[in-house]
């Protein structure tokens, strides 16, 4: 599907790959509803638009909120006449600590933003997608629902739920004008720790894993590719792709590695000193 002229909905439209996949869709030539729950991180990613301007509209909505996004196809609607595409970015993570030193609240909230939030987008706008010519479903997972990392467990569930729900999505609507797609970024260079409200001790805001990061607008790129493409996946990232390959031929080597490369994120050093 060529995104130019195309309306799409993207969450988490206000910073890191959400921010990047909405300026890029708008160069591409489409309409673009971003949705996030941040006012002024919504305005200011408006501001970063230098044309076309009168084609992106922004929607204050928090996705753990039904109701609101019940509401939130009217709004498009009203701005913009269809709706084509519907991309769930807005994803948080949690603090680097294992399960056990994890309140249910934050367990939770967890599940509330990166999966329910997916829920509630996807069984909103099918609807509308199911009756367009042509459209797209893509709801963002993560290299941590491939395999675990340590001090993510939570994260990582919600985001192999997301997984296993999108590719259930996919096998429902095949026969349908929805072209589903599930993505898989690795480490991207954004500020979601922050956005999470989590502070990691001693990782400075990179990625300890020792890969280079993808860049945000690299990986907007990916899946506006993928987009056009009617991917099944896109696998984002070389460490992505590398944990995609390891879990599936060696998963307990998977787990180990990726375990032994993170486990400083777990010292006890470090651990009093990580945030929520």
């Amino acid at each position: 599907m060529k995104v130019a002229q195309k309306v799409f909905v993207v969450t988490g439209g206000g910073n890191g790959i959400g921010r990047a996949l909405v300026l890029a869709l708008l160069a591409r030539g489409a309409r673009v509803a971003a949705v996030d729950v941040g006012e002024q991180a919504l305005a200011d990613t408006a501001l970063l638009v230098p044309t076309g301007a009168d084609r992106l509209s922004t929607h204050v909505v928090d996705v753990t909120d039904r109701a609101a996004v019940e509401a939130l196809p009217a709004a498009v609607l009203a701005a913009h006449g269809q709706v084509d595409g519907v991309v769930s970015v807005a994803g948080i993570i949690q603090k680097f600590v294992p399960v056990a030193d994890l309140t249910y609240a934050e367990i939770e909230k967890i599940m509330a933003v990166n999966f329910w939030g997916v829920v509630h987008m996807s069984k909103t706008f099918l609807p509308h997608l199911t009756g367009r010519p042509e459209a797209c479903l893509v709801n963002v997972s993560s290299m941590g629902a491939l395999a675990p990392v340590p001090g993510q467990s939570a994260y990582g569930a919600s985001k192999a739920a997301v997984k296993l729900f999108t590719e259930g999505l996919y096998a429902e609507l095949r026969d349908t004008p929805v072209a589903v797609t599930a993505v898989f970024p690795g480490g991207v260079a954004t500020d979601i720790s922050a956005n999470s409200g989590v502070t990691v001790a001693g990782a400075d805001g990179g990625d300890s894993s020792g890969m280079v990061q993808t860049t945000a607008p690299d990986a907007a790129a990916q899946i506006v590719a993928g987009i056009e493409k009617g991917a099944f996946r896109v696998v984002i990232g070389k460490d992505a792709r590398m944990t995609d390959r390891m879990a599936r031929l060696a998963p307990r080597r998977a787990v180990n590695l990726i375990a032994d490369r993170m486990k400083s994120l777990l010292a006890p050093a470090g651990r009093e000193k990580v945030g929520a």
